[in-house]
């Protein structure tokens, strides 16, 4: 029994990881998610390069007085834009761990619906 929800987090991020990889036509999603900051990045495993990125940490963030939700839509929706400019439009999914719902869903959904396909 892991003895904090990190290390349970961890342990279920490795296991995804033994599943999950990027390539150079259909990246990595990888999300992050801290106490007040959300991070998206898309990985080519094979490389070992980041390709996009994205976070509400970021210049082009707009610093609405959103709640971390709507944080984790704007993180998604520019992800998927600058994606689309680079000319990536199917990736696969890595949620690091975390359940799917709350912020890590809200991010998903914003990139599925700018063009993202996964």
């Amino acid at each position: 029994m892991a003895t904090s929800k990190e290390l349970r987090r961890k342990s279920i991020h490795k296991r995804i990881r033994g599943v999950v990889s990027g390539t150079a036509d259909r990246p990595r999603l990888s999300v992050f998610r801290s106490n007040k900051q959300i991070y998206a990045q898309l990985i080519d495993d094979v490389s070992g390069k980041t390709l996009v990125s994205a976070s509400s940490v970021s210049k082009d963030f707009v610093s609405e007085n959103g709640n971390k939700i709507d944080q984790a839509k704007f993180v998604g929706k520019a992800l998927a834009e600058k994606a689309v400019a680079a000319g990536l439009a199917k990736v696969v999914f890595d949620r690091s761990g975390y359940l799917y719902h709350g912020r890590i869903k809200s991010l998903a959904e914003a990139a599925r619906e700018s063009g993202l396909v996964f």
